[in-house]
């Protein structure tokens, strides 16, 4: 039987508790809203019918409704005090019944929800989840799918596409843990989230801590090592009630902004300026779409991120299962998060134009951004905190991206003045490439037609510089790409291609570091569909240049 990602997908919040659910589901394509008597065949969860991993391939509608049944018992699994069943990620609106009794329902296609279900269980089990995905017609948050899809606009995916499982847990279980490090005073600050008054953290036989639950409880680090992608050192630990035990982990490291030698505003790791060199990963693939074929797929692209002499990643407009963060974790690799977008239909004049024309807007022209939606910038700004409250512990994460090129952007002085407020550890670019409001951390450029050049140096004073796009050199694998060519400089072959990446490393990264220059994002890692510019096709078969050659040319980035 197949089970696709059936390893456990949590790594900072596991327990023994396990049962996968992913697998063959019944599946159903309607127009009727009302549950089916009987579904047209089987799709393999967790990967979307648009997929051909999920053995659909079939697009859904704006007007459709996607059915799923699963048919399950639950006969050599432990029942506790309660049953929680946990979606990662259904996209865009989910209802879910188990039994015939309704569970409820989520709305938004990125973030996981979950409910308790022990009071409804049977000894066979019926759990059904109707989807309906609106992806571009609506103001819900989408990312870059699109239903008339081409360029930098990608196939639309629906449904169930992150895993599903089961675990049963004790009434003095932990729910949660939040996560602050704290190395200027040698300390983790740790916030256990449950019903039991106190909970045991355990390092080791020698280390080991009773804290009080749901307040921030202090722990001094005897032997502080810091994280850092040359030395990405993480603590582990268990957190242990009377009958609940979760493994989890930690890194000591702090982002913020610091000054040079010479007062110019750079980013910093540990207290110290760290010019980040980093690739734009999109998160997708030929066969899974949003969803990876595995797990090793995702530490496959996370090694070559490393081979290639980078040291951060951009996780651009989409959010990953938990284990993609556990492996930039261990492996070393600082994660720029952007949020993902949603908003009307798009215009030309905000979203493209600013490209050529550097024109900025004012993001409370909610008519120019497409955000005229009350209720859609409510949707939005309550997903961004929701985020930063899903992915708060994950270490490798040091900036989160709240808007990028003016796409369904809005009031970003207020928003980036309340997510600061959530998270105060991390920096912010409240508006990548565009539309800048003089807000957050960084100044924020994509450059991709001309060379980049830092004209003033007084921006410097109080936020740092970043190049957070540039480049997208097409660099075309026959027999391993979808046609197209979306803009970018084409290049027939590998020396010309790597001659204009070694320039402009020279020329738009090297010159510009000592005008205030931080950072870059080089577009991007792999191709995605019409894309072709990565350093490896979208099938992932073929790596396109020498990595270490690019690794040469990125090791001479630095202050």
């Amino acid at each position: 039987m197949k089970q696709p990602l059936n390893e456990y997908p949590r790594p900072q919040l596991q327990r023994d508790s396990y049962l996968c659910l992913n697998g063959y589901w019944d599946c159903t394509i309607s127009k009727n809203e009302g549950l089916p008597t009987s579904y047209e065949g089987k799709i393999l969860v967790p990967f979307s019918p648009e997929s051909s991993l999920s053995e659909v391939n079939k697009a859904v509608q704006p007007d459709d409704y996607l059915f799923y049944r699963l048919i399950f018992k639950l006969d050599d699994f432990e029942i506790k005090d309660k049953v929680i069943l946990h979606f990662l990620a259904v996209d865009q609106i989910a209802e879910v019944y188990l039994n015939g009794q309704y569970l409820g329902k989520h709305v938004g296609g990125f973030l996981p929800f979950e409910f308790e279900i022990k009071q409804y269980l049977k000894e066979e089990n019926e759990l059904i989840v109707k989807v309906q995905d609106l992806t571009d017609t609506s103001f819900l948050s989408r990312g870059k799918q699109k239903l008339k899809h081409g360029g930098i606009w990608y196939t639309p995916q629906s449904g169930i596409y992150f895993p599903v499982w089961i675990e049963s847990v004790s009434s003095d279980y932990i729910a949660n843990i939040k996560i602050t490090p704290d190395i200027d005073n040698k300390e983790v600050i740790m916030n256990v989230k449950g019903e039991a008054k106190e909970v045991d953290i355990i390092f080791d036989e020698d280390n080991i801590y009773r804290i009080k639950t749901n307040v921030d409880e202090r722990i001094k680090i005897k032997e502080m090592h810091l994280w850092s992608p040359e030395s990405p050192y993480l603590y582990h630990f268990k957190a242990k009630t009377d009958h609940d035990e979760v493994s989890s982990y930690f890194a000591m490291r702090k982002f913020s902004l610091v000054k040079d030698e010479q007062g110019i505003t750079r980013l910093g790791l540990n207290n110290k300026p760290y010019f980040m060199k980093g690739v734009l990963d999109q998160g997708y693939y030929h066969d899974g779409l949003l969803t990876p074929p595995s797990y090793e797929a995702y530490e496959e692209d996370i090694n070559l991120v490393k081979l290639l002499g980078f040291n951060t990643i951009r996780k651009h407009i989409k959010i990953e299962i938990p284990r993609w963060y556990y492996e930039c974790d261990k492996k070393g690799l600082i994660v720029w998060q952007d949020f993902v977008n949603g908003g009307e239909n798009y215009k030309f004049l905000t979203i493209a134009a600013p490209l050529i024309t550097g024109r900025h807007h004012k993001d409370n022209n909610y008519k120019k951004f497409n955000r005229e939606s009350e209720e859609g910038r409510k949707q939005a700004l309550q997903e961004f905190k929701d985020t930063i409250e899903y992915l708060y512990n994950v270490p490798s994460i040091g900036l989160w991206t709240i808007f990028n090129e003016g796409w369904g952007q809005f009031d970003s002085v207020p928003i980036y003045n309340e997510l600061v407020k959530l998270d105060s550890t991390r920096l912010y670019d409240h508006a990548s490439g565009w539309h800048d409001q003089g807000i957050s951390d960084v100044k924020s450029y994509h450059v991709y037609f001309k060379h980049f050049k830092i004209k003033n140096k007084e921006e410097t004073s109080s936020r740092a510089i970043i190049l957070s796009e540039f480049g997208g050199f097409v660099l075309p694998v026959e027999g391993h790409m979808i046609k197209g060519n979306h803009v970018y400089r084409f290049f027939k072959n590998k020396e010309e291609w790597l001659k204009k990446y070694q320039d402009t490393i020279q020329k738009d990264v090297i010159d510009n570091i000592p005008h205030g220059l931080s950072a870059i994002i080089y577009t991007q890692l792999s191709d995605v569909e019409e894309e072709l510019n990565g350093f490896v096709t979208y099938d992932r078969q073929v790596v396109k240049v020498e990595p270490q050659q690019i690794k040469e040319i990125n090791d001479k980035i630095d202050y």
